[in-house]
């Protein structure tokens, strides 16, 4: 309890030193402003959240980032990412909170499992027999404590709640959507899954099979709307390995809206962290949220 009541003085003092913050659409006069919050979650964390100014309650956004795998690119992982999709978000009125998950941030390198935030708990293991199930639920679990609290902190509405995530984060948002979580009414996914990458090689997914699988696994149970935005020239998650995935997601009972955006940039795998591509995504996810409202 003490640790606890430590991390809300530290959330209190954080937002005391926000920085102040406005959209890049100038049609919309929501003022936002950006902080760092200090999550009394079980397993505590650091989030970074913009929100619009004000005491709300407002409609959730959680925004999931994905995972680098070697322990010293995990130590050098941003705490704020997608802040321009982040912003978009807030500036239509919701709060925004993109937790970092614990394993990231500086760590010493003699303990290669643990940042300066606590354990790395996301890993799928061996590529001869990965559990993609379990590392996103995982996450997936993350955000169900990231909306318990903010709902007992009466800062959102607890029944208005959008999940949004890139790679591993986005494998998590499938992983959650399997277990429709009653106030979460929508997820979109940027680029999403587990095991892209081996050995720093372009389309060399650690078992796409059993990824595939594991898709299909969580298609079954899943029934939240769900937004798919895969990208032509992403070397983790291709065309063809994410359309495989869409496929055995909706044949097993998911809802998902697939789109294929055309190539973006060098590497299409990180096109939701590009001012530039706000533009091109943001219609397509306006369009799916407004038929969910």
């Amino acid at each position: 309890m003490r640790f606890a009541h430590i991390l809300r003085l530290l959330t209190a003092f954080l937002v005391l030193i926000a920085v102040p913050a406005r959209a890049e659409d100038k049609a919309d006069t929501t003022r936002i402003q950006e902080e760092i919050w200090a999550l009394a979650l079980p397993l505590p964390m650091f989030g970074y959240v913009v929100r619009p100014v004000g005491d709300g309650p407002f409609p959730l956004v959680i925004m999931n980032h994905g995972v680098a795998l070697n322990p010293t690119d995990r130590s050098f992982f941003p705490l704020v990412e997608f802040r321009d999709a982040a912003k978009w978000f807030a500036s239509r009125g919701y709060f925004v909170v993109a937790p970092l998950g614990t394993g990231y941030g500086a760590s010493a390198l003699d303990i290669p499992e643990r940042g300066l935030y606590g354990p790395f708990f996301s890993k799928v293991g061996k590529c001869t027999n990965p559990n993609f199930h379990d590392a996103g639920r995982a996450v997936a679990q993350v955000d169900l404590w990231v909306i318990d609290f903010l709902a007992a902190e009466k800062r959102i509405v607890p029944n208005d709640v959008i999940v949004v995530g890139q790679s591993a984060g986005g494998w998590a948002a499938i992983a959650l959507s399997s277990l429709n979580p009653p106030p979460v009414k929508a997820i979109i996914i940027f680029a999403a899954g587990r095991g892209g990458r081996v050995g720093g090689k372009p389309n060399n997914n650690c078992a796409p099979d059993k990824l595939v699988e594991a898709t299909a696994d969580f298609g079954r149970t899943s029934r939240v709307p769900m937004l798919w935005i895969y990208i032509g020239n992403d070397t983790f998650f291709g065309p063809a390995l994410s359309q495989r995935m869409h496929a055995a997601f909706t044949a097993s009972g998911g809802k998902a809206e697939y789109h294929l955006m055309p190539p973006f940039g060098n590497e299409g795998h990180f096109f939701i962290g590009s001012p530039d591509a706000v533009p091109i995504w943001s219609p397509l996810v306006t369009k799916f949220l407004d038929a969910w409202k």
